[in-house]
């Protein structure tokens, strides 16, 4: 308890504010002056006094800083001394308010590391002398052959040797739709084996793997990102300076010593250190009223700077599921209802995203699938039914061709689907292609016009996609987005990221799932989508949209611009009540306690002019 009061930490020091507050109406109104040998000043004082006066010492001696503290001690101190014991109990009551704002809006400490290290796979299938047992993920080595169910994690980075599968690799890529692997492709620790039984050769080490080296570099990410400093202890050294100059020299002129200590209470900068955590309270409620989450006044500040935005594709500008976009027709007496039937009915038993999406889309438009015999999942190629006594295959270009099935009239539309950006499954009857069937990720109603009022608000987007070419540039083009990077892995967007941060364009990372991470702290301010998200994404991020809402953004960068804004009016505004506070208390006018109460003007001019930014609306 005694160390969290020193410590100012937040429930210690809202029990002293508020006893404080107590004390002080008491000590002004005289209620307890008959029945106590002291002034009930002395309460706050101590409260709230104690620990800016430890503060101010530790920065002094042991790290060599003069802060804010500093001033607000020797004023406490002068006030004291002369029997002003209202005057030093209000100062030390301000200045504990203060830092009950800094707290508020500080956020809590990022979790994303924990997050990480939860997803990381624990035990590994070794094959061994024709037998298999689980062996500690850490005792994996180059070489080692390993067998990987369905359902069950990748533990290691690999190349499949026997078997075919579905892996669903959106944690380390972010592609909505899952990849088909056979043996000779590369898997990565951490993504999931959705269907059938495989055997891999391990390429690398547990410590070595793509989800370990994404945990290293997230580490190094944060650590790099520096707090915010609010602007009176970026200016405390010269405020103490001036503050003892004033305070000398009036003394010296009018011989008052009680003038030099109104001044020193006067210069306390109570309003100076309230004018970026009122500002920036104000702000953050503002943005929760529209499910924008904002985790501190650093990443507020950072936020308001931004010039360019970099946008993940899937589950950003898209919903992050395959959609129908496009049923072809190959045989003039199945049509586009028919052929969608065949597909839904034969794909219902299925778990397979696109057999779903596509059974799915059919009912939606109103359509009764059909009861089929014989079903049966081809791992990584598809499903085979029997559909009215027709033999019935859907699934994959590849699958199609290891059951021999011409592709001839299907070349050009497939072509032109996957230039597109489209999945693209082939539907035959009787080994004979009847139609395909084009699923894509679908694009938000709202991308365009988000996209078009962050470019009139100065900022300049792009988009980073861990999917295809074909797939990224289509999005992009529906989305007005001109540059685009397709293909990358997570260290890559880290490394675009990096390129453009810490320049004099600021960039922005937005994304939604693990394989964001990287690139959300490496950015000068990251956003989150937190209905969609994943755990990781959104302990990465500064910012997060609780309901999924990108058309909020435009309005987000404003109110963080204005929130700014605000902040400097309050400085400006805080200084010149001072200046004049100094001025009056130099001439006599303002006693200690008056001129407390002058200042705090200053503190409720702030309070009011951060509070205004509330009203704000997002038309």
């Amino acid at each position: 308890m005694l160390t969290g009061w020193l410590e100012n930490e937040p429930k210690e020091t809202l029990v002293c504010a508020v006893a404080s507050a107590i004390a002080l109406i008491l000590s002004i109104t005289g209620v307890l002056k008959e029945l106590l040998p002291f002034d009930v000043a002395w309460i706050a004082i101590i409260l709230c006094g104690i620990p800016i006066l430890t503060g101010a010492f530790k920065g002094v001696v042991f790290e060599h800083d003069i802060k804010a503290d500093l001033l607000v001690s020797l004023a406490l101190i002068a006030s004291a001394a002369t029997g002003e014991y209202f005057a030093a109990g209000e100062v030390a009551l301000i200045m504990q308010i203060g830092s009950l704002l800094e707290d508020y809006t500080s956020g809590k400490a990022r979790e994303s590391i924990e997050k990480l290290i939860k997803i990381t796979p624990q035990q590994a299938r070794a094959v061994r002398d024709g037998r298999t047992e689980e062996v500690p993920v850490e005792e994996v080595t180059i070489g080692d052959v390993l067998s990987v169910l369905a359902g069950e994690t990748i533990p290691v980075d690999g190349t499949i040797m026997e078997g075919q599968t579905t892996i669903d690799q959106s944690v380390m890529t972010g592609e909505s739709i899952p990849v088909d692997k056979k043996a000779g492709d590369k898997v990565l620790s951490g993504t999931l084996n959705q269907y059938g039984t495989f055997t891999m050769r391990a390429d690398s080490p547990s410590a070595d793997s793509s989800l370990q080296r994404m945990i290293r570099l997230t580490k190094e990410a944060e650590e790099n990102k520096a707090p915010i400093v609010t602007a009176a202890d970026k200016w405390a050294t010269w405020l103490v300076v001036i503050a003892l100059s004033c305070a000398i020299l009036t003394w010296i002129f009018t011989g008052e010593f009680i003038r030099a200590v109104t001044v020193l209470v006067v210069f306390c900068p109570c309003a100076f250190i309230l004018a970026t955590p009122t500002a920036v309270l104000a702000g953050i409620g503002n943005a929760a009223k529209y499910g924008i989450i904002v985790r501190s006044g650093d990443a507020l500040e950072r936020l308001s700077r931004i010039k360019r935005i970099a946008f993940d594709k899937t589950g950003t500008l898209t919903y992050g599921k395959p959609g129908v976009s496009g049923v072809y027709c190959v045989d003039g007496r199945y049509g586009e209802e028919e052929i969608l039937k065949i597909t839904a009915s034969a794909e219902q038993q299925s778990e397979h995203p696109l057999g779903k999406a596509i059974t799915g889309y059919f009912r939606e438009r109103g359509g009764k699938t059909e009861p089929v015999e014989e079903f049966k999942v081809l791992a990584g190629q598809g499903v085979s039914a029997v559909y009215n006594g027709e033999r019935i295959l859907i699934g994959n270009r590849d699958f199609m061709k290891t059951q021999q099935i011409p592709l001839s009239d299907t070349e050009p539309a497939g072509a032109s689907y996957g230039k597109d950006g489209a999945t693209v499954v082939y539907v035959a009857l009787d080994n004979k292609v009847i139609g395909l069937i084009a699923l894509k990720d679908t694009i938000r109603e709202d991308a365009a016009e988000t996209v078009e009022k962050l470019r009139s608000a100065g900022i300049e987007p792009v988009l980073l996609t861990g999917d295809n070419a074909f797939a990224a540039e289509s999005m992009a083009k529906a989305a007005g987005i001109g540059e685009v990077r397709a293909d990358l892995l997570p260290k890559d967007k880290m490394n675009i990221i990096k390129r453009y941060a810490g320049g004099e364009n600021p960039v922005c990372m937005i994304g939604d799932g693990v394989n964001d991470a990287l690139a959300l702290a490496a950015a000068d301010a990251g956003i989150a989508m937190g209905g969609i998200g994943s755990d990781i994404a959104i302990e990465s991020a500064d910012a997060v949209l609780v309901s999924d809402e990108i058309r909020r953004l435009p309005y987000l960068f404003c109110l963080m611009r204005k929130v700014m804004k605000k902040v400097r009016v309050n400085i400006v505004a805080s200084l010149v009540i001072n200046l004049s506070a100094v001025i009056l208390s130099a001439a006599g006018i303002l006693t200690p306690v008056t001129g407390a109460l002058w200042h705090n003007c200053g503190s409720v001019f702030v309070v009011v002019n951060a509070a205004l930014l509330l009203r704000m609306k997002d038309d």
